[in-house]
């Protein structure tokens, strides 16, 4: 079970997001039905570490083992979607992966058409509807440490 909840004014989640970096390359996804992309992830589920999480996402979604390098990002997230309120806390991973995932076109993951996935030169990203926003900046210089991030769009 997801860790979500709804009141008649808004919805609060809980996600993960994974950062794939290759040959200056990022993972990005967006549903076919979105004319935005995001980074990869999912929420998590009640009694599930974060961590495993990302890793579950990553193989529900890609069918791709990835091991979690370390925390990048806390963000708390204030946004409209779909005319509904969202308040969504999420941890930002840093993962990386031995599978061969690289492709120059889009492509759908295993779980059908439902999500077309991309690897976008992180210098193009200006050029790109990415939520979150802060994404654009901050991924041209990952932080070492945590970092918090507080977002109202």
């Amino acid at each position: 079970m997801d860790v979500l909840f709804k009141t008649d004014k808004s919805t609060f989640l809980f996600r993960v997001a994974g950062i794939l970096i290759k040959d200056g390359n990022i993972l990005l996804h967006k549903d076919i039905n979105d004319d935005f992309w995001s980074l990869p992830g999912g929420k998590v589920n009640i009694a599930e570490e974060s961590q495993l999480s990302i890793q579950r996402e990553f193989l529900e979604e890609l069918g791709v083992n990835v091991k979690v390098d370390r925390l990048i990002w806390i963000v708390e997230n204030f946004f409209n979607y779909n005319s509904n309120a969202y308040h969504e806390i999420g941890l930002y991973y840093k993962v990386l992966s031995d599978d061969s995932l690289f492709t120059t076109d889009s492509f759908y993951g295993i779980e059908g058409e439902r999500l077309i996935y991309k690897w976008t030169p992180i210098e193009e990203l200006d050029n790109l509807a990415l939520y979150p926003e802060f994404l654009k900046l901050e991924l041209k210089s990952v932080p070492k440490h945590p970092k918090h991030i507080v977002v109202k769009q």
